[in-house]
């Protein structure tokens, strides 16, 4: 997606150059939020200033939000009969394998030294026996700032950031948390169910470092083992979802607010898991190359990051100990796992799986 977004932004329409497009990257890289749901925002906010990223934002993410929503109402009415669990049982199988390959990817880009091997294992064993992943995080970042103090993390040849544009940037992403401050606050006072929703989704895109997959682990422990909204197997069906849509895989959150509370609770529940990182993402772009001058804060992203690799292998753990394996479930999950590897597009393994899966399982 990143890729298109750049021919599109680049090449064809010359709204941003080659190198502002990847400080965009690196900026979407380094906040939390689905990379590229910010890289588009990022060009909007470019393009065509607040407003941009805005109808950027929600231009990237409303065709998953409608097929997402149409997905889960078909679900919520046929998912019990017995053709429907045959396919779920593969796709859950699928998602096992998704995850898998996830780790293996972060997991590649990310360990690169016995440091990082540490923070990502014990993150992993932390949640594995139901540690909260924000503790997880937190603590990886906070003992990052002393296990890479030997490392120069910083960005060589960064510029100076512009004080008076960076002040007057600010002021969007201000009149964006107060309106999102309101809707909080009316949920409070209106549906008691949705407002937890809300909160719980701005939880989890507020510390979803590292792209959408870090948004997995937070998920699962919210939804799943503090909520107890759905278990586990329920969510994994929203993942397999949420990939047959053209979104971000956080377009989970659509699924879980649907299930809750129909189609108010799947507006509030997309809304809210987007909505923190556009404006971390507005205020963060005047002070970029400040943030990327900062060495305990470069540190402690670092740490967050790793940490993502070990939360990551416990949800591929714990998605793996709910399902009923059997034989051919393990040679689903091998073979999607290998086309995953081979670079097979994620909906055709999802598509093709769940076909098998009906004829098989």
């Amino acid at each position: 997606m990143v890729a298109y977004i750049r021919d599109l932004a680049v090449r064809r329409k010359g709204w941003l150059t080659e190198e502002s497009f990847r400080d965009g990257v690196a900026i979407c890289q380094t906040i939390p939020g689905a990379t590229a749901m910010q890289a588009a925002a990022y060009v909007g906010l470019r393009a065509a200033g607040p407003l941009g990223a805005v109808a950027t934002y929600v231009g990237f993410g409303l065709p998953a939000f409608v097929l997402m929503v149409v997905l889960s109402a078909v679900y919520s009415r046929v998912h019990a009969l017995p053709t429907v669990l045959s396919l779920f049982t593969g796709l859950q199988v699928i998602v096992v394998a998704i995850v898998t390959n996830a780790t293996l990817n972060f997991g590649r880009r990310t360990i690169r030294r016995w440091q990082d091997g540490l923070l990502g294992l014990a993150a992993a064993a932390f949640l594995v026996t139901g540690g909260s992943p924000i503790i997880a995080i937190a603590a990886s970042s906070l003992a990052a700032t002393l296990l890479y103090l030997h490392l120069d993390l910083t960005r060589p040849g960064a510029q100076k950031p512009r004080t008076a544009g960076a002040l007057r940037l600010l002021y969007p992403a201000l009149v964006m948390t107060a309106l999102l401050a309101l809707l909080v606050t009316v949920l409070f006072f209106w549906r008691r169910d949705l407002f937890d929703l809300s909160l719980l989704m701005l939880r989890v895109d507020m510390f979803a470092f590292g792209g959408g997959y870090a948004s997995l682990p937070l998920m699962l422990h919210e939804v799943v083992a503090v909520h107890h909204w759905m278990d586990s197997r329920v969510l994994m069906d929203g993942i397999a979802l949420g990939q047959v849509t053209p979104g971000p895989i956080v377009i989970t959150a659509t699924f879980v607010g649907y299930l809750l509370a129909g189609i108010p609770g799947a507006l509030v529940g997309t809304v809210s898991i987007f909505s923190p990182s556009l404006i971390i993402l507005t205020a963060t772009v005047p002070y970029f190359d400040r943030l990327q001058h900062n060495a305990v804060i470069q540190r402690a992203l670092r740490g967050a990051l790793v940490s993502f690799v070990g939360l990551l292998l416990a949800v591929a753990i714990r998605f793996g100990l709910v399902i009923p394996w059997s034989m051919a479930a393990v040679l689903i999950a091998v073979g999607a796992l290998a086309a995953l590897r081979l670079k097979v597009d994620i909906l055709w393994v999802v598509l093709i799986g769940a076909v098998v899966s009906a004829l098989v399982l």
